[in-house]
C-alpha cells in the first residue's frame, strides 16, 4: 500500500513538471512572473486574502480552514491544513500552492516543495502588523502588488479606527477563552495564543493568562480568576453552550455565570486573524461591554457577507 502511494505521488509530481525543466520547485518560475491561474489555497485567512484581492476565481482548491466567503466553501477541499496528504493537493492539478505558517506535516511539505509547483508559505501573525504581513505576502506570490497595498491600507485604516475606540472605552474587563469542554475540564486559551491577542485587541484581559497555550483550566485558578465574560467559537467541531460551560466547576459561580456573559463568534471570524480582523474585533469588544457604542467601520466588500 506504502508503495503504490509513492508511486502515485511520484507520477503526480512527473505529470506537473513542465517540460524541458527540472522537477524541483527552485527551478520554476516564480510564482509573480507565473502568474498563477490554478492556485491551491492552505489557511482561512489565506483564502480570504485571496478573495479579497479580485481572485477568487484562481482558486481551485482550499483546505478546512477556509470557511469564508460561500465561494471557497464551493471548492474541493484538500483536507485539514495540519495534516495534508501530497498526493491529495497535487491531485487538482494546482500551478501555484499557497500556505499559511504551520501548515504540514513537514513531510508532505517536503515532497510538495520537490514538486515542480511552487509552494510559497504566508507568515502567520496575531496582531494587526501581522495581518498586513499576510496580506503583503500573498499579494507578493501571486503578482498583484497593486490590489495588496490597496487592501492593506484600508486595513490599516479599519485597525487604526477601532484601536483608537477600544482606547476610548472605559475599563478592562476580565474574559476567558474556551476552546473544548469534556469530562468535567475546559481546555482555554491562556498567554501567547490567538485567542489572548484577540481578547488583547479588544481591550479586554485574558483571565487566565497566567496559563500558556492552549490547556485543561484547574477548576480553582480558573474561579479564582473570575472572568466577568466566555468566549468561545460557534461553528467549530463542538457545540459549546452558555448551560455546558457555566455548570463546569471552573466558571459555575463566577460573574460570567451569574450574569450569563457568554459571547459566541464564528471560529474563523473570530481568530483567523484575516481582512474581517478589523470587524472581529470591533464586534467582540462591543460584546463584552453591553451598552457600549464604538463608531462603525467602512463598509468593506470582504467583509459583508453573511458567516456561516
Amino acid at each position: 500500500m506504502r508503495e503504490a502511494r509513492t508511486i502515485f505521488i511520484l507520477a503526480l509530481i512527473l505529470s506537473l513538471a513542465p517540460f524541458g525543466r527540472g522537477a524541483t520547485g527552485a527551478e520554476a518560475r516564480s510564482p509573480g512572473e507565473a502568474q498563477a491561474r490554478r492556485i491551491v489555497s492552505i489557511g482561512g485567512a489565506v483564502t480570504e486574502i485571496l478573495f479579497a484581492l479580485g481572485l477568487g476565481d484562481r482558486v481551485i482548491a482550499v483546505d478546512q480552514t477556509s470557511t469564508y466567503p460561500a465561494a471557497a466553501r464551493a471548492r474541493p477541499n484538500v483536507g485539514y491544513a495540519r495534516t495534508l496528504t501530497p498526493e491529495g493537493v497535487l491531485s487538482v492539478g494546482p500551478d501555484l500552492i499557497l500556505a499559511i505558517e504551520g501548515s504540514g506535516p513537514p513531510e508532505a511539505l517536503a515532497v510538495l516543495k520537490s514538486a515542480a509547483v511552487p509552494v510559497v508559505m504566508i507568515p502567520d501573525g496575531h496582531d494587526a502588523a501581522g495581518v498586513i504581513r499576510k496580506v503583503e505576502a500573498v499579494a507578493e506570490a501571486v503578482g498583484a502588488g497593486e490590489a495588496g497595498a490597496r487592501l492593506a491600507a484600508a486595513l490599516k485604516a479599519d485597525f487604526a479606527q477601532v484601536a483608537d475606540g477600544v482606547a476610548r472605552q472605559p475599563g478592562r474587563p476580565r474574559a476567558a477563552f474556551v476552546l473544548s469542554a469534556s469530562g468535567g475540564t475546559a481546555v482555554v486559551g491562556g498567554a501567547e495564543t490567538s485567542a489572548d491577542a484577540m481578547l488583547r485587541l479588544a481591550g479586554a484581559q485574558n483571565a487566565l493568562s497566567a496559563i500558556r497555550g492552549y490547556k485543561p483550566a484547574v477548576d480553582e485558578a480558573a474561579f479564582a480568576a473570575d472572568p466577568q465574560a466566555v468566549v468561545v467559537m460557534s461553528g467549530a467541531g463542538q457545540v459549546l453552550t452558555a448551560s455546558m460551560i457555566f455548570a463546569l466547576p471552573a466558571f459555575a459561580g463566577t460573574t460570567a455565570a451569574r450574569e450569563n456573559r457568554f459571547i459566541a463568534l464564528p471560529g474563523s471570524y473570530l481568530l483567523g486573524f484575516g481582512p474581517r480582523t478589523p470587524q472581529a474585533v470591533r464586534d467582540l469588544a462591543l460584546a463584552l461591554r453591553p451598552g457600549a457604542t464604538l463608531a462603525p467601520l467602512p463598509p468593506r466588500p470582504w467583509a459583508d457577507e453573511a458567516m456561516p
